[in-house]
């Protein structure tokens, strides 16, 4: 292979493919080159006229960009399979993803991550791996797996494993605690991934001398500056519930852009099939201002760099033939992908074959203690409580105090206020854990909600005004093996079945987005006015995510990493 790779960049053997009259974005030299590009099997030959191709495509000026790359996702939040998921996102032309199990591995530990992996496989997408370092997340919460060091160290060998995903764990980073440490020590030639909102001073120092290398979790420019000028690489989040690129842009310089690039982290099927995914964080961030090339490159040449993929990540002779063609910088509109030179999109639709595959084999992950009737009463012990206060478009929450509305010595949901009670039930282990919480901003006028994806643990999340419709909702994701479930006087209005460990779907993405649209459609006709309510609900289980978050042992003070009680006095 290489000796007839030399032999057709030397123009002494026809090409496999030719691509004629492209305008090649070089994230090298930051130049727009008017070439050909000659591609040999899977890898690009060269650049330049006078090539011959047994194909030969004239792209007529379109221009030509390396594969669009996703630094940091969570497949899992697309609520599909990998095949599903790639079939979705190739056509907006993203060609590689560095993934993090996390969601599936705290449903179901070393069977989930090798559940991915093999899932991940035949597929026109190169999917690496971050090997999942918080699982649980926490101690403050119940998780249906625990993962240590030495449960993850045999996937360290696999070849797409690349290092250490995010170390949501910063306390047991500063407090050295031996199972964290154990996960640090276990890859010191591998990246190590950061997750650590709002650290700064002397305890981010101690954070990076640790051996963390990059954070995707900054909100402000301030926060990201700080960071950056530490030595960490910025990663610029821009998902369903989490939108940080516009805030962040103005950090990003000439001197330090080779130090930032694009993630999604968890994009709902939704916004992928109407917004996009790279595609349309490189579109947003050329409208914001941003220089197109410095664009391109941050969602290629950077994040290859970072991960050390010297085969990807640039339009250059040795790298993988991963291409995207486009025909200009205000629409984006993605004309073609090719991933190893292979043709595989056309206009924004999958032109390859889907190779079948046998259904999953994975065991049941919803398993919840019997209910009773009274799990969902919170007992009014006290005139002021903790409240959980919504920030729209963001996985941070405030932490409030407010006087509850009770009735009959029992704390009540009061919409007309807006405060509304949350319940995160266990899952895994029937152990009959039931945190209850109240939580503002989330608007929901009547009926319930509940939900198997709960970030990260993912235990069953309800909120709701009466305790029929909570009950309700529960007791029909437990039903349906895990899902989502919109209830209002007795009745489940919409559902969906999520039976993969409670997160994913065995449908297509199409059918997926189709019925969470109804429910989110649904969700707003009982008052909610936020834009994606599931994923703003999915994460108020997250306690490694400021301030106040809710899980199935009690109410969590990320500040103090400890819980709290409900009521103050």
């Amino acid at each position: 292979m290489i000796k007839e790779l030399i032999q057709a960049a030397r123009g002494h053997i026809k090409s496999t493919l030719v691509l004629r009259h492209a305008r090649v974005i070089n994230v090298h030299s930051g130049q727009i080159q008017e070439t050909d590009v000659a591609i040999y099997r899977d890898t690009i030959a060269g650049l330049g006229a006078g090539y011959q191709g047994e194909t030969e495509t004239d792209l007529k000026g379109l221009y030509l960009a390396p594969g669009f790359m996703d630094g940091h996702v969570h497949i899992e939040s697309s609520m599909v399979e990998v095949p599903q998921f790639a079939r979705a996102v190739v056509p907006l032309g993203t060609t590689s993803v560095i993934a993090d199990p996390h969601e599936i591995a705290n449903v179901l530990g070393y069977e989930g991550i090798r559940y991915m992996m093999e899932s991940s496989k035949y597929n026109p997408l190169n999917v690496f791996f971050m090997l999942s370092s918080c699982v649980p997340a926490s101690p403050l919460e119940s998780a249906g797996s625990e993962m240590r060091a030495f449960d993850i160290f045999p996937l360290l060998r696999e070849k797409w494993v690349l290092g250490l995903a995010e170390m949501m764990n910063y306390p047991g980073v500063l407090n050295a605690e031996p199972d964290v440490l154990d996960k640090l020590k276990i890859v010191p030639d591998k990246r190590i991934d950061g997750h650590a909102p709002g650290l700064s001073g002397k305890d981010l120092n101690a954070y990076i001398a640790a051996g963390v290398e990059s954070d995707h979790e900054c909100t402000t420019v301030a926060e990201a500056r700080e960071k950056l000028e530490l030595g960490m690489h910025i990663m610029i989040r821009e998902g369903s519930g989490t939108k940080n690129l516009l805030d962040l842009l103005p950090l990003v310089t000439p001197q330090n852009e080779r130090r930032c690039f694009f993630c999604s982290d968890d994009r709902h099927p939704n916004d992928i099939l109407q917004e996009g995914h790279i595609n349309y964080i490189i579109k947003s961030a050329i409208g914001a201002g941003l220089d197109p090339i410095t664009a391109i490159r941050m969602a290629t040449l950077n994040t290859a760099d970072y991960f050390g993929l010297r085969k990807l990540g640039a339009v250059a002779p040795g790298k993988m033939a991963d291409l995207v063609v486009f025909d200009d910088f205000e629409h984006l509109n993605i004309k073609r992908v090719y991933k190893n030179g292979q043709l595989v999109a056309r206009d924004g639709v999958a032109v390859y074959e889907v190779t079948s595959r046998p259904p999953a084999m994975l065991r049941s992950s919803v398993n919840i203690k019997w209910l009773e009737g009274d799990e969902f009463s919170i007992p009014a012990r006290g005139k002021r409580c903790r409240v959980i206060e919504i920030v729209p478009d963001q996985i941070i929450t405030n932490a409030l105090i407010e006087e509850p509305s009770c009735r009959d010595g029992a704390v009540v949901s009061d919409p007309q206020r807006d405060l509304l009670r949350l319940f995160v039930l266990e899952r895994h282990r029937a152990s009959g854990n039931i945190g209850k919480g109240i939580v503002k901003g989330f608007g929901l006028k009547r009926g319930a909600i509940a939900t198997s994806i709960g970030h990260d643990s993912h235990n069953i999340i309800a909120i709701g005004v009466a305790d029929r419709d909570i009950m309700k909702a529960v007791i029909h994701i437990n039903k349906m093996g895990g899902g989502i479930a919109v209830v209002d006087d007795g009745t489940v209005l919409e559902a969906l079945e999520l039976p993969i460990a409670g997160l994913m779907s065995n449908q297509p993405l199409e059918f997926v987005s189709t019925r969470t649209k109804d429910l989110i459609q649904t969700i707003h006709t009982l008052g909610v006015p936020l834009e994606d309510p599931l994923m703003t609900l999915s994460f108020l289980a997250l306690p490694v995510i400021p301030s106040l978050k809710l899980t199935d042992r009690g109410l969590v003070d990320v500040s103090q990493f400890a819980h709290v009680d409900l009521f103050i006095d």
